[in-house]
């Protein structure tokens, strides 16, 4: 079984940066592609941004794609998203999960994160 913890969000002003990262352990994750997704208030999940298992193929969403970026150490077995260019529209909890294949699909992801809050305003 995975253990996901995510970390780096906080409140920040639009067109500002943030690093998100996972910590992940209990498996062995250089064999698991990795995703972020977000959970604005009253909406349902959204894909954000995955990555495949060797790190050498990513999938963004169009609303991020360009000012976010998801990288991973398998070493440290670790995933981060660097956003970039932060919206108000961006403000979410941002959570980590873990799949077999790359996909914007949650239900395609078996162990999740409990989220970091990310809140982008003025």
């Amino acid at each position: 079984q995975a253990q996901l913890v995510e970390s780096g969000g906080g409140l920040v002003q639009p067109g500002d940066s943030l690093r998100l990262a996972c910590a992940a352990s209990g498996r062995a994750f250089g064999e698991y592609a990795m995703a972020w997704f977000r959970q604005a208030p009253g909406k349902e999940r959204e894909f954000v941004a995955a990555i495949s298992r060797t790190g050498l193929s990513t999938k963004y969403a169009n609303s991020v794609k360009g000012r976010f970026t998801i990288s991973r150490g398998n070493a440290e077995s670790t995933v981060n998203l660097q956003m970039n260019s932060l919206k108000p529209e961006d403000t979410a909890v941002y959570h980590c999960a873990t799949a077999h294949i790359v996909s914007d699909y949650a239900a395609d992801y078996n162990y999740w994160g409990q989220g970091t809050q990310v809140t982008v305003s003025s």
